[in-house]
């Protein structure tokens, strides 16, 4: 487990209540960090808060939140103001309701944790909320303040735990009328559904994440240990990036290729890119080269 949670507070259904931890079930860390530097010094740079109108430089004391009322109207707001209007859900999560997990849309998803218990004593509590809501087939809705803002949170059981993932507000997902109106439904026949349906067999298979990779990043690796002072040790790997069609006289011809270039065989793995070395002169020729240089003298 984490050795520091994200949020700590108690997990509360009606009178049922255990200390909880949240901890991230996703990282954004990368291998290859990169920042922004100096070009003619190679230092790197740092922000500065300045103000927008005197331009002068703004110490972090001096720097308080401001909520917008009007255009370039500004409501200052102090955090001991927002400590009096803290909410229940600040250090609780109370389920309001349950949901089956199948009903909520995916678009509303937005980032995933891991709830667990906190201690021994309740750990007993926390394995009864979750094996009830196993049972059920069901999954928990509440709330929680994180990041100084109130969220819904979708619980449902995860092993041993459960698996707590912050839903996007209804006003914060956008509806699809206005990118799929103009769309033509479109009139395929069947030789061509049949063609598509084909290609989808033959590439059907059990989701492993572990075959997806971060080709542009391994990509860069390579080209920043290229250009680095020191040679690194062992050799970048750079795979090949997507492979780019041919011409396609319609979308029948496309289907028919597909079907061909299958022939029920998994796409090859991008090779490493090889890197290019000037070839060295071999001693035994420099060692000639010399000799003639100098039968070249004696009879001169």
């Amino acid at each position: 487990m984490a050795a520091r949670a994200n949020w700590k507070g108690h997990l509360r259904l009606s009178l049922v209540s255990c200390a909880v931890g949240l901890y991230p079930a996703v990282s954004s860390s990368r291998e290859l960090k990169c920042h922004t530097i100096n070009r003619e010094t190679g230092n790197r740079l740092k922000q500065l808060m300045v103000d927008s109108v005197t331009g002068d430089t703004v110490d972090r004391d001096d720097q308080v939140k401001g909520c917008e009322i009007a255009k370039d109207e500004l409501v200052p707001v102090e955090d001991d103001e927002l400590s009096e209007i803290a909410l229940e859900s600040t250090h609780t999560i109370n389920i309001e309701a349950f949901c089956k997990r199948e009903e909520v849309d995916e678009r509303y998803l937005d980032k995933p944790y891991y709830l667990a218990a906190e201690d021994k004593v309740s750990r007993e509590a926390f394995a009864v909320i979750r094996d009830a809501m196993k049972k059920k087939g069901m999954a928990g809705l509440g709330r929680i303040v994180i990041y100084k803002r109130e969220r819904v949170v979708l619980l449902e059981p995860y092993g041993k735990g459960l698996l707590a993932t912050l839903l996007r507000y209804q006003d914060e997902v956008r509806s699809p009328t206005a990118y799929f109106e103009d769309m033509p439904d479109g009139d395929p026949t069947a030789e061509m559904r049949a063609l598509a349906e084909e290609l989808i067999a033959r590439s059907t298979r059990k989701f492993d994440p572990s075959k997806f990779e971060d080709r542009y990043e391994e990509a860069l690796i390579a080209l920043v240990k290229g250009k680095a002072p020191k040679p690194a040790k062992g050799k970048g790997k750079a795979k090949a990036g997507a492979p780019t069609s041919g011409n396609v006289v319609n979308l029948m011809e496309a289907l028919k290729r597909s079907i061909a270039s299958e022939k029920g065989g998994s796409p090859a793995k991008a090779q490493p890119r090889k890197t290019e070395t000037k070839p060295s002169t071999p001693a035994r020729k420099r060692g000639a080269g010399k000799a003639a240089a100098g039968r070249t003298r004696k009879a001169a």
